[in-house]
């Protein structure tokens, strides 16, 4: 049992490097839901295993045992092994727990600002204008979706590549792509490996707006030169926007520059192994986190008598 539940605390060390080239090898829509799923089951599996561990050692107290109806002792490994165990989980599970609802605490208080911010400025369609020195642009989530600009990155573009940028930020507001960011945030409180998984979402989302905003201008050159002069203008500029609000300047501008002006490579069923390595990952993750739980639950029903060995 506690041979299994250390699988899907492991497992996720490995996932950055499957999920780089998964989205270095897939279409960027494509890459971002596989990398979001599996970054959610990783985690979600990391969190049963940690619980259960939780549960073994409190189930060996005594006063907890009899609470929990034990009438034979809970069969697990040596306590030397367990009881750590399961005062590291709950470290790690209480740390969790904390920095989550931080996080939470700040990012809806920057949302909150951010929304009032819009809603009090007058809109043309989905666009609001603020007037700020600071330059800044991005998708706002809510109702109804805002495109948030302030008027120096209005004044740091050309039209065409203002238009270039709306096009961006609309792709990500039609795809939903906060819930993906929210996504990812919540996973890598989970582990500390999915912080990494976290970066490469945000990356693919980006990149996915990169693509819509190209099909739909028709001029992958024109949205590479928008996103970058909004970066240069952007660089060492403060933001209040949450983190959950996509914005064309997050991430490794040069690298997604890179890939709008490079021709696109054929993606064919010969370079889809890194994708199905990663999700083979976080399947053994899941059936391991999966199994050691069952058998968490099949050991407690012994232990209070309800059924043989």
């Amino acid at each position: 049992m506690t041979a299994l539940l250390l699988v899907p605390l492991i497992l996720p060390f490995l996932a950055p490097m499957p999920a780089r080239r998964t989205l270095d090898r897939l279409a960027p829509a494509t890459a971002l839901w596989i990398l979001t799923a599996s970054a959610l089951a990783l985690a979600g599996a990391c969190v049963a295993a940690l619980g259960a561990l939780v549960l073994t050692g409190l189930l060996k107290l005594p006063a907890l045992a009899a609470l929990g109806e034990l009438i034979h002792p809970l069969r697990t490994p040596s306590d030397y092994l367990v009881l750590p165990a399961a005062a590291a989980a709950t470290g790690v599970l209480a740390l969790s727990a904390w920095t989550l609802a931080r996080s939470a605490f700040l990012q809806t208080r920057s949302f909150r600002t951010a929304r009032t911010q819009a809603d009090r400025r007058p809109a043309a369609g989905d666009l609001c204008v603020v007037d700020s020195p600071h330059p800044d642009a991005y998708a706002l989530p809510g109702r109804p979706h805002r495109i948030v600009v302030t008027t120096a990155m209005l004044r740091s573009l050309g039209p065409a590549e203002r238009e270039a940028l709306f096009a961006h930020e609309r792709a990500h507001n039609r795809a939903g792509h906060h819930y993906f960011l929210a996504a990812a945030e919540l996973a890598a409180h989970c582990h500390p490996a999915l912080r990494t998984a976290r970066d490469i979402i945000r990356l693919a989302a980006e990149r996915a707006a990169d693509e819509a905003a190209a099909t739909a201008v028709g001029d992958r050159r024109l949205i590479a030169r928008a996103i970058a002069r909004a970066a240069l203008a952007c660089h060492a500029s403060p933001s209040t926007r949450p983190d959950f609000a996509p914005a064309a300047t997050t991430g490794p501008v040069p690298q997604r520059v890179a890939a709008l002006l490079a021709p696109s490579p054929g993606r064919s069923r010969a370079r889809r192994p890194t994708a199905l390595l990663l999700v083979a990952c976080t399947l053994l993750s899941v059936a391991a986190g999966t199994a050691g739980v069952v058998d968490f639950h099949h050991e407690v029903e012994i232990a209070q008598g309800e059924t043989g060995p």
